[in-house]
C-alpha cells in the first residue's frame, strides 16, 4: 500500500483533449512526469507540436499531437479511430477541451450557446462514445478500469459574477453528464470531473491579468492554482488509488466552492 503503487500511472496510455497548452498541458505534463504515453489533440497544431516534443523531452514517459479541431463531429471520430489504430486500446480519457464566452445579458449572443454547449458538453460524449470500445480493451489488459477525467469548473457549481451564462451553464451540464456516464459504464470505466477554479491558462488570461491579486486573495488559500495542483488530482484519479471512485465531481479551486467571497 506504499504511495508509489497506489499512485503509479507508469506505462498507462492516455488522451488529453486541449492538452497543447494551459491546464490540458498541465495535466498532460503530470502524466509523461510519472512514465505515461501522452497523445494530446488540439485545433493550434504548431501550439500541439511544439508541447509534445517539450513533454517527451522532458520525460521519462512520451507525448505524441494528433491536431484536431474537437469542436467537430468528424474530427472526434478520426481521432478515436487513430487511437485505436496506434494503440489498440485506451488507458485514460482526459476530456479538457473546452472555450468560454462572456458578454453582457443584453448583448450575449445566440452564437455563444451553439459553440460552448457544442464544445463543452456535446462534444465530450461524441469523443468518449466513440472511444469506449478502446477504453473497454484498456480495462480488460490491465485488470483495472480505464479512467475518463471530464474537466469541468467552478462556475458549474455556483453562479458566477461574471456573465459567461453559456459556459456556467455548459459546465453545469458538463458535471451532471459525468455522473450519467459513471452509471453506464461503472464496472469497466469509472468517469469523474475537476470541478477547477482558477489557473493560468489562455481561457482565464484576460481575468487574470486584470484581477488576479484581488481574485487570490478572495480564496480561502490565497493564491490561484498551480501546474501540480490540477496535474496531482488527474494522476490520483487515474491511478489505482483512484480505482473505487467514479461518479464524482472533484473541486479543485483553493475553497472557492466554501468561501461567499470567492467569485468569479
Amino acid at each position: 500500500m506504499d504511495a508509489s503503487s497506489l499512485f503509479s500511472i507508469k506505462g498507462k496510455i492516455a488522451l488529453v483533449t486541449g492538452g497543447g497548452r494551459g491546464v490540458g498541458e498541465m495535466i498532460a505534463a503530470g502524466f509523461v512526469a510519472n512514465g505515461a504515453k501522452v497523445y494530446i489533440s488540439s485545433r493550434d497544431a504548431a501550439a500541439c507540436e511544439a508541447t509534445a516534443a517539450a513533454l517527451t523531452a522532458q520525460g521519462p514517459g512520451s507525448c505524441v499531437a494528433i491536431p484536431g479541431d474537437l469542436s467537430k463531429y468528424d474530427d472526434c471520430i478520426a481521432l478515436a479511430k487513430e487511437i485505436e489504430s496506434r494503440e489498440g486500446k485506451l488507458d485514460i480519457l482526459v476530456n479538457n477541451s473546452g472555450a468560454t464566452w462572456g458578454a453582457s445579458l443584453e448583448e450575449y449572443p445566440d452564437a455563444a450557446w451553439n459553440k460552448l454547449l457544442t464544445l463543452n458538453v456535446q462534444r465530450v460524449f461524441t469523443l468518449t462514445q466513440a472511444l469506449l470500445p478502446a477504453l473497454e480493451k484498456g480495462a480488460a489488459a490491465s485488470g483495472s478500469p480505464s479512467r475518463v477525467i471530464n474537466v469541468g469548473s467552478v462556475n458549474g457549481i455556483d453562479v458566477p459574477v461574471l456573465p459567461t451564462f453559456a459556459y456556467s451553464a455548459s459546465k453545469a451540464a458538463l458535471h451532471h453528464l459525468t455522473r450519467h456516464l459513471a452509471g453506464h459504464v461503472g464496472k469497466s470505466i469509472t468517469v469523474n470531473a475537476l470541478a477547477l477554479g482558477p489557473f493560468r491558462s489562455k481561457m482565464m488570461k484576460a481575468t487574470l491579468d486584470a484581477f488576479e491579486d484581488a481574485l487570490a486573495q478572495s480564496l480561502p488559500m490565497k493564491r490561484i492554482g498551480r501546474p501540480e495542483d490540477v496535474a496531482a488530482a488527474a494522476i490520483w484519479l487515474s491511478g489505482p488509488g483512484g480505482e473505487w471512485v467514479t461518479g464524482t465531481i472533484v473541486p479543485v479551486d483553493g475553497g472557492a466552492t466554501v468561501y461567499g467571497e470567492a467569485k468569479l
